[in-house]
């Protein structure tokens, strides 16, 4: 029974190590460009604030990507990831035309 109880918390040991990591190396992810093509395709800019109105008519000065559902950080983040921009970082004040607003 001592070495069950081992075993499995040397595997929650291992599973946290696992996330940390996968944390650590979120951080260090470079921050998206602008003319990135992806980003360009979806209209991403790193500053809500200067999306141009007429050519993204549906923007809101509200929307930023720290209020948006894909955003995967905190709402008090400067960045963060997006699964829309795989291994990038998004300003938290960024919008692109995939903003959803979070739940």
């Amino acid at each position: 029974m001592m070495s069950s109880n081992r075993r499995v918390f040397f595997m929650q040991v291992a599973a946290g190590g696992s996330v940390l990591a996968a944390t650590a190396a979120q951080a260090q992810a470079p921050m998206l460009d602008e003319k990135d093509p992806q980003a360009v395709a979806l209209g991403y800019a790193k500053d809500t604030t200067k999306v141009d109105g007429k050519k993204h008519a549906k923007h809101k000065a509200d929307q930023k990507c720290t209020n948006c559902q894909l955003f995967a950080g905190k709402a008090t983040d400067a960045a963060g990831a997006c699964p829309l921009f795989a291994g990038k970082q998004v300003a938290g004040n960024g919008w692109c035309t995939a903003w959803v607003k979070k739940a």
